[in-house]
């Protein structure tokens, strides 16, 4: 049975739209996207979602583990072998307060490509394949609305860059903002029902990518 490593932030964790900040919630395994697209395809699943993680930022206010190039080296060497590698990070990059360009959160994807695509990672897992989702745009609205000012700009800039990383990388792509939006409640995180339409289209593209 096929191994699928699922590595994100908080949307990948199963974090639902936030209504009382420093309240911490999960959705359930019945609706969180990985667990549902790993059902779909039959194989098994290995869930690594952090809220708060970024692609490369050290995060002055949640801490340096948020920083997503350590936690993919632990992730890759505490589990094992997987043949699948889905990578969902760009929504905390946009917040105000890395002050991050779509080029600069598009090289920190590239670092996670370097790290996961490195003869040492690949030999141990005895290859892998990757697929890159790009989040869908986040909305500067909600209870922590001020951490996203400037947001939206910087994350609809997103799909085009990382459409290219992905091309030039060999990996599997799949724009999530063409299938599902993020919640009017707090402007990122997603409702039960994106998550289920995420499984779906992510499940397709895995499913295409093993051909």
């Amino acid at each position: 049975m096929p191994v699928l490593m699922c590595f994100g932030d908080s949307n990948t964790h199963g974090t639902p739209p936030i209504v009382t900040v420093g309240a911490y919630a999960r959705y359930d395994a019945r609706t969180r996207w990985p667990v549902l697209a790993a059902e779909a395809l039959g194989w098994e699943l290995v869930e690594e979602g952090l809220p708060g993680r970024t692609a490369q930022f050290a995060d002055p206010v949640m801490g340096a583990h948020m920083n997503g190039q350590d936690g993919l080296k632990i992730a890759l060497q505490s589990h094992g072998p997987i043949d699948y590698l889905t990578i969902m990070l760009g929504t905390n990059d946009v917040k105000a307060r890395f002050g991050a360009s779509a080029e600069l959160i598009t090289g920190g994807i590239a670092s996670l490509l370097d790290i996961a695509q490195s003869v040492d990672m690949q030999t141990r897992h005895g290859g892998f394949r990757i697929l890159l989702i790009c989040p869908p745009p986040v909305l500067e609205q909600g209870p922590i609305a001020d951490q996203f000012y400037g947001g939206r700009a910087r994350s609809l800039a997103l799909p085009t860059p990382y459409r290219a990383l992905a091309k030039a990388r060999g990996c599997g792509f799949l724009d999530a903002g063409q299938v599902i939006g993020v919640s009017p409640q707090d402007g990122v995180h997603f409702e039960p029902g994106e998550h289920g339409r995420l499984a779906n289209a992510v499940a397709g593209a895995l499913r295409g990518m093993a051909g």
